[in-house]
């Protein structure tokens, strides 16, 4: 499973390179995960055909004008992120190649996913444009919440290890002058590495290096030709921690209107803003640290100097991210009724255009048995901004009513991931070619279904029920170079929700709706540091360990609401 799957996750890449941009940041920052009111929310967000609602107003824009009346909702919510991560076991193998422990963790936060206000304008004709609404209404499209750890006990490979092979090429000295972060072009995590003592370079080989979880030993083949042999020292505790906040809202001015209770049509200026804050750590821990001897040479000033031994106890690598960004898109729809119950909608979103700006930190510190030798690093915040084109969404939706007893909607969405691109502020040619490739390359269209019932046992009261289902838009490439999306070689890697509700509506002003979804995202694979042992063909020869992340998301929302 390691390698097939990499492409479902690549952790280690924005960790090690900074402000290096992924297509997991241009995904990130594109998708939209509508969570609307209670009532859409209870309906599986399945409104494109139906309107009526200020949720569904981000879905289709020819909603507001569906009703004759006025209205204000607000949406308070409670959402609740459960994670459960561990390692995996490789083929032919009988326990997880590290990270033994699967510990499950949550995280409980309180928001407001929803306000909006509409208002509707009766033109007295008898046909044509017989009312005009006006809104402003806030969603929530996007969310960014989890709290995932794992922990284990592993000998074959270790993050210092990792570093220390990955920093071969570069100058230890140049690691180690005080300003290398802004002057000496290496990641700012091989710095880190380097200054908090994580890893350090061999006397004999000055471009090699070495991690304090390691030993050597020295090769002489009889023919006066010599080679290092670097291996790890012995076995060492590891956890991995995650814990993401974060939201994406859309804001949006709405203008629809009623032609002849026939055909509904609206037209949103939608203006997006997010934020999201992610903080990594990761720790190793010497089992025996007897095992871990390191020898240092030490010149006090006599002829022979002096030679003292410590020994590795534990380390931490700290990574700190966050991004806010905002933009601005326009989106379209209508909404057609036949007649005999039936409905049909359609809307289109344009692309949006979203100014970005990232900050990051990286630290880590090492501690041994003489304090002595403890040491630590922390970089400086680094900062970047940029341009993300999001793509063109489109989705379309039918429903069939059945009197004042109860309805049935299906929407199919689709959005082609493919056509993201990261674009540069200051219009310098070439800075994102990789990326943009990338993005070319690997994504592709995802598939929204939604679907939703509502039935109304007493014209107050009303039952409601719904599910979601949206594939990964990712594509991998098989072992005969032909490209598939993720969803059709491996499972669980489609999103999932459902949802029920119930609703009442009073016979003045006051409405009331409650609802509770759960969301069963994607399975994710993390990878805490990188491969590095290989054979002579660049082969792998020691996997790193991989962490399954399996995430689910509880939803409970009550709106309340006033028609006028």
């Amino acid at each position: 499973m390691k390698k097939t799957a990499l492409i479902l996750s690549l952790m280690t890449m924005a960790a090690g390179a900074g402000s290096a941009q992924t297509i997991y940041d241009a995904l990130r920052y594109s998708e939209s995960n509508y969570e609307g009111t209670a009532r859409t929310l209870a309906m599986g967000n399945a409104f494109t055909a139906l309107g009526g609602d200020l949720g569904a107003v981000t879905i289709n824009p020819a909603g507001s004008a569906v009703n004759r009346f006025s209205q204000i909702t607000v949406s308070p919510a409670l959402n609740i992120s459960v994670n459960t991560a561990g390692g995996t076991t490789l083929p032919g193998a009988s326990s997880p190649n590290g990270f033994g422990n699967r510990l499950t963790s949550s995280d409980t936060r309180f928001n407001i996913p929803n306000f909006g206000v509409a208002l509707n304008f009766d033109t007295h004709r008898t046909s044509g444009v017989k009312n005009i609404s006006l809104g402003f209404v806030v969603n929530t499209t996007n969310r960014f919440q989890e709290n995932l750890r794992t922990t284990g006990e592993h000998y074959g490979t270790s993050f210092m290890g990792s570093e220390a092979y990955w920093a071969q090429g570069y100058s230890y000295d140049e690691l180690m002058a005080s300003g290398a972060y802004d002057s000496y072009n290496a990641p700012w995590r091989t710095i880190v590495a380097a200054q908090s003592g994580m890893i350090s370079n061999l006397t004999d080989y000055p471009d090699q290096f070495i991690g304090s979880s390691e030993q050597m030993e020295i090769i002489d083949d009889g023919q006066g030709n010599t080679s290092v042999n670097i291996y790890p020292a012995g076995a060492m505790d590891q956890s991995y921690q995650r814990v993401t906040r974060g939201f994406k809202y859309d804001y949006v001015i709405n203008l629809g209107m009623n032609i002849s209770d026939y055909v509904y049509v609206g037209a949103n200026l939608g203006i997006t803003s997010f934020n999201y804050n992610s903080a990594t750590r990761y720790t190793e821990a010497a089992v025996d640290p007897d095992l871990f001897g390191i020898e240092y040479h030490i010149d006090d000033g006599t002829p022979e100097g002096q030679d003292i031994t410590t020994y590795f106890y534990d380390m931490q690598y700290d990574y700190e991210y966050s991004a806010s960004g905002s933009g601005i898109y326009g989106k379209f729809g209508i909404i057609v009724t036949p007649g005999n119950g039936l409905r049909f909608g359609a809307a289109i979103q344009t692309p949006t255009s979203t100014m970005i700006t990232e900050n990051w930190r990286e630290s880590g510190a090492t501690t041994y048995s003489d304090p002595t030798f403890d040491m630590s690093s922390e970089s400086p915040l680094g900062e970047y901004r940029y341009k993300l084109i999001s793509p063109f969404r489109a989705n379309f939706g039918a429903a069939w009513t059945f009197g004042n007893i109860g309805l049935v909607s299906v929407d199919y969405e689709l959005c082609d991931y493919s056509t993201m691109k990261f674009k540069e502020i200051d219009m310098q040619s070439g800075e994102f070619d990789y990326q943009n490739e990338d993005i070319r390359t690997f994504m592709g269209t995802s598939h929204m279904l939604r679907a939703g019932i509502e039935i109304k046992p007493v014209p107050q009261f009303a039952i409601r029920v719904g599910y979601g289902l949206t594939t990964n838009p990712q594509k991998g490439v098989n072992a005969y170079g032909d490209s598939k999306y993720i969803w059709e070689e491996y499972p669980n890697t489609s999103t999932h929700k459902g949802s029920f509700g119930l609703g009442y509506s009073s016979n003045g002003s006051f409405f009331a709706d409650i609802a509770a979804s759960y969301t069963r995202y994607a399975n994710e694979y993390i990878y805490p540091y990188d491969d590095y042992i290989f054979d002579d063909s660049g082969n792998i020869v020691t996997y790193t360990p991989e962490i399954l992340n399996r995430r689910g998301l509880w939803n409970v929302m009550l709106t309340l609401g006033f028609r006028f």
